[in-house]
């Protein structure tokens, strides 16, 4: 098989693409043919070794995979050879060929493309995770999306509005503003150029948003946690703005609001049954039309590391995909 390998945490530019032999499953374990990998942040970060997970060098990322089961070990009963199927190992889906536990791979629905079903896993999983788990979105609230147009932004846009909310989507570009209203977002803010704390003040009748979902960080955590609702629930997705804010803690006692950790992947490994209901859950929303996944663009292996240097430097918009 060939496989994008890692040697060394540095750069994504010093991955190189290797022949490495045919994987076998053992018990508990199928093998998949990759036939598309979604690519995301903290694919990167795992590389330059600035994710909090450090995988035993060398290593293949990629944490996400659709494709077609080739073989499966023994005890293996949900997945058989020749089905489509998705999987959510963390690492090693940049490849041709893919082993994983059983456990971390569901069947796919047959009318899922395989490059819409690989960009579902983290960021969809996330969104959803968020939005319905940890913050308990109800319809009519009122949905703060920061990096609204970036792959997990994107995707809590529209699931935002799935769920009946109002959804205010925050971007850095005009560019980006017209993305988010095409993918349903109610109101934009362009906080390069406008005041984000008075946009939100006016676009909310002063009453701010009930929920705020932040994968950026950075310079703007703090105006937007100033302008949130009573009771508010601020969910902290990430930081790819780059610097982790710091926030005074008497904001979240003057608004009675909440800070929220949102972790994904731990969520998934602890409750996969809560996981699996989510993502059965959006499928259905895809086949109905409710949440539209946009996939930007498509790299070949040999150009992944472009895809991880596009994503780090903010040149992405919806989800992009590698297709082996």
């Amino acid at each position: 098989m060939r496989a994008l390998t890692c040697q060394a945490f540095a750069d994504p530019e010093t991955l190189t693409v290797q022949e490495q032999p045919d994987p076998t499953p053992d018990a508990g374990e199928v093998v998949l043919e990759v036939r598309a990998a979604g690519v995301n942040y903290p694919d990167a970060l795992m590389v330059m070794g600035q994710y909090q997970v450090r995988p035993p060098l060398p290593f293949v990322p990629g944490a996400e995979a659709a494709g077609v089961v080739v073989s499966v070990g023994e005890g293996v009963r949900h997945l058989a050879v020749g089905q489509r199927a998705l999987a959510f190992t963390g690492t090693g889906a940049f490849a041709s060929h893919l082993k994983a536990p059983a456990s971390a791979v569901m069947p796919l629905p047959d009318g899922l493309p395989f490059e819409v079903a690989a960009a579902l896993p983290l960021a969809y999983g996330t969104a959803m995770h968020a939005l319905v788990n940890r913050a308990d979105l109800k319809a009519g609230e009122t949905l703060l999306v920061l990096g609204a147009a970036g792959g997990v932004g994107l995707a809590a846009v529209m699931i935002g509005k799935a769920l009946g909310a109002r959804v205010i989507a925050g971007v850095g570009s005009d560019e980006r503003a017209q993305i988010a209203r095409d993918h349903g977002a109610d109101e934009t803010i362009v906080y390069t150029r406008e005041d984000l704390r008075e946009r939100l003040k006016a676009l909310s009748g002063g009453q701010g948003p009930n929920v705020i979902f932040d994968p950026v960080g950075d310079q703007y955590a703090e105006p937007a946690f100033r302008s949130i609702a009573w009771e508010g629930r601020y969910l902290v997705i990430g930081f790819a703005g780059g610097e982790i804010p710091k926030l005074p803690l008497n904001l979240p006692l003057l608004k009675g609001a909440s800070l929220v950790g949102v972790f994904w992947g731990e969520f998934a490994r602890r409750d996969p049954k809560a996981n699996a209901a989510n993502l059965a859950r959006l499928a259905e929303w895809i086949a109905a039309g409710k949440v539209r996944p946009l996939i930007s663009q498509t790299y070949s292996l040999d150009d992944a590391p472009r895809a991880m240097r596009d994503l780090l430097e903010r040149r992405v918009t919806g989800k992009v995909v590698i297709v082996p």
